[in-house]
């Protein structure tokens, strides 16, 4: 099993969502996958925190956002997320494990969504896991952006493989 490469970044924030996101946007025409996957990563994490209502309006930018990925295929069924541990920072942490199928080297963006014990959604994270050859699985680690506390979960909300 190979260990990819990767980033974490979350989305939440209001104002500054409308705001990084065109920014974003506007700049997305002729972009190859790879760099529409990080320009999705990026615009994510760009966004500041501000309240916890708005991780839902964010989380739904973040799978706009991995819909633009060119030559993407929505591969969920070949990711797997580990059950989360928060650590002595108190931040979330939960394996994602991606399975290329496919039969070349391919990278994907996977969306981590973390909930409390009611199913409520608390934050979200866009994990990109680069280059993993063809038949071969890699290991990422979704981390969540700020302290959470209490009983967290995780799931793969969206995958794409580019």
């Amino acid at each position: 099993m190979a260990v990819a490469r990767h980033r974490t970044r979350w989305a939440t924030g209001g104002a500054a969502l409308a705001l990084a996101l065109s920014a974003v946007l506007t700049g997305c025409g002729g972009d190859s996958p790879a760099d529409a996957a990080r320009e999705a990563e990026s615009a994510v994490g760009s966004i500041a925190s501000q309240a916890s209502e708005a991780v839902e309006s964010a989380t739904a930018e973040a799978g706009r956002r991995l819909d633009d990925i060119r030559g993407g295929i929505d591969v969920k069924g070949d990711v797997k997320v580990g059950a989360p541990t928060v650590g002595s920072d108190d931040r979330a942490r939960a394996e994602v494990t991606v399975d290329n199928t496919d039969d070349s080297a391919r990278s994907f963006a996977v969306q981590v969504d973390f909930t409390d014990a009611e199913g409520r959604l608390i934050d979200t994270v866009i994990v990109t896991v680069d280059h993993v050859q063809a038949g071969d699985s890699a290991t990422a680690t979704a981390r969540s952006t700020h302290d959470l506390s209490g009983e967290v979960r995780a799931e793969v909300a969206r995958a794409v493989r580019y």
